[in-house]
């Protein structure tokens, strides 16, 4: 049965303006993401400076606006100062593997420059000190100073202009190198950001954070007024130790609002704080799916085999689509406090893009990105959702409701271009959406842009590189003032209206 849904636009009141970085990626020095991902200079696909050239292009293609860097767990005893100048291979003690080293600042700025996107550098603030990431920061963005004369050395004579910073990754858990407490992050955090800044005061700079008042009290108290983001994470399927990633649709997708209610903690936690307004959330490691590292807490020898479980494109289909869409759209509802977010990662692992020999595969989760990319638009309306919803089973085994759309309006402030975002979560049930309140001016142009597949578990590999795509339809819409539109099941659509100028 076709079940029904009613979206209300008020035009004349804008809810805010989002920022294009909550569609920036993450890059981690973890199995493939950077060497035979974005970086493999033996691939006849790799340009003169080693980068695949069509991971390059696929980025560009869906306006990558930022990319964090190095980590991630591996940041949090990662010397960079090995990373610039005569490479030195070491042992990496997050996944305990030999880091080639091949790969430091001076490439990843690099990158940058080729995607377009803005470099954010995270910072060690594991086994690193103070002195260590001011360091890093004088070596990108100063013209004096032994760093920036070591910089010039290594070939490049201008400053890198690094604007985003973070202090430490997940410093608050115990799996992380260098965990801290509460009142031990707190004074880390003054130090580390009075010297950074001491630097170059220009830098934006983020901390690692959870949603727990007291975490976040003592450091915004310690050094809120040299901050200017809050960094969270957030993976909500974990793959088991031995590769297996979860299937079930509905479990899954009974997550899928899971995202927006720790963005609506965090931002009672600054407000409680004072800091609302003045520190905006950093969603900066982001996805449905955890990674497949086994063994991550043991002490013994880790199964890198298992690790390719991570390669297995099946793993990824609509659910991740369906999610992320979700999640995006989370995003935009909070774009008051969310200015950035970072899917977890760009390439290989749990990510958007999948390399291999002769090739990439765009999957899923990279045509929502294209979608939102290339066809929502700066500011974001007010509008009101009617919609039913459906009993999910979550992998506990508890039936949860979930709303069957989800739905967020957009418009394109220049040209009064709209772009609503449609999202069907159910699994196989289509929905009709009445859309009301545009007014009776009509439009010159009407697209519906999809993402879908023809089964919740599509997926898209290399012999099958289109089971998931975008599908586009020229749409008759007579009065802009109420009119229907129809949302495949397990799907992501956009809806273009362009304005009559």
């Amino acid at each position: 049965m076709n079940q029904k849904a009613v979206l209300d636009i008020l035009p004349d009141h804008v809810n805010g303006t989002r920022d294009f970085m909550i569609f920036g990626h993450f890059l981690e020095h973890f199995h493939r993401q950077v060497y035979g991902g974005v970086y493999d200079p033996g691939s006849h696909l790799a340009d003169e400076n080693g980068f695949r050239r069509d991971v390059i292009e696929a980025l560009r293609r869906i306006r990558t606006p930022v990319i964090r860097w190095p980590g991630g767990c591996f940041v949090s005893a990662y010397p960079w100062k090995k990373g610039v100048g005569r490479r030195v291979p070491y042992y990496d003690k997050a996944w305990r593997v030999e880091e080639p080293n091949t790969f430091g600042t001076d490439e990843f700025a690099r990158l940058c420059r080729e995607v377009g996107a803005e470099p954010f550098i995270c910072t060690n603030a594991g086994t690193g000190s103070p002195e260590d990431m001011s360091d890093w920061v004088e070596y990108c963005n100063l013209e004096i100073g032994e760093w920036a004369a070591q910089r010039r050395a290594n070939g490049n004579d201008q400053p890198l202009n690094v604007r985003y910073w973070s202090i430490g990754n997940e410093n608050y858990g115990a799996w992380e190198m260098g965990a801290k407490t509460a009142d031990e992050w707190a004074r880390l955090v003054l130090e580390a950001a009075k010297m950074m800044k001491r630097v170059d005061h220009r830098i934006e700079l983020a901390i690692a954070s959870i949603p727990d008042l007291d975490w976040n009290a003592k450091a915004l108290r310690e050094a809120g007024d040299l901050l200017d983001w809050i960094s969270i994470h957030g993976y909500w399927s974990r793959a088991s130790d031995d590769g297996v990633f979860e299937k079930g649709y509905d479990n899954l997708i009974a997550r899928a609002f899971e995202p927006e209610a720790r963005i609506v903690s965090v931002k009672h936690i600054l407000g409680a704080l004072g800091y609302l307004g003045k520190l905006r959330i950093a969603f900066d490691e982001w996805n449905l799916r955890g990674w497949c590292h086994p063994n991550f807490m043991a002490f013994g020898a880790a199964d890198h085999a298992l690790m390719d479980a991570n390669d297995i494109n099946s793993n990824y289909n609509m659910a991740d689509a369906v999610f992320t869409a979700c999640f995006l759209n989370s995003c935009l509802r909070h774009c008051d406090v969310v200015g950035m977010a970072n899917f977890s990662p760009a390439v290989n692992t749990v990510g958007a893009i999948f390399t291999h020999a002769d090739g990439i595969v765009l999957r899923p989760t990279f045509h929502v990105f294209d979608l939102f990319a290339n066809h929502s638009y700066e500011e974001i309306l007010h509008s009101a959702l009617r919609t039913p919803a459906f009993e999910a089973k979550t992998v506990e085994g508890e039936s949860q409701s979930v709303p069957q759309l989800d739905a967020v309006v957009t418009r394109d402030p220049a040209s009064g271009n709209l772009g609503i975002t449609l999202v069907n979560l159910h699994g196989a049930a289509a929905i009709s959406c009445r859309i009301r309140g545009l007014g009776a001016g009509g439009c010159s142009e009407a697209t519906l842009r999809t993402v879908n597949g023809d089964a919740v578990d599509a997926y898209n590999d290399v012999d099958q590189p289109d089971a998931v795509s975008i599908s586009e339809h020229r749409l008759t819409i007579g009065d802009m003032a109420d009119f229907i539109v129809d949302c495949p099941p397990h799907s992501v659509s956009v809806l273009s209206l362009s304005a009559i100028n």
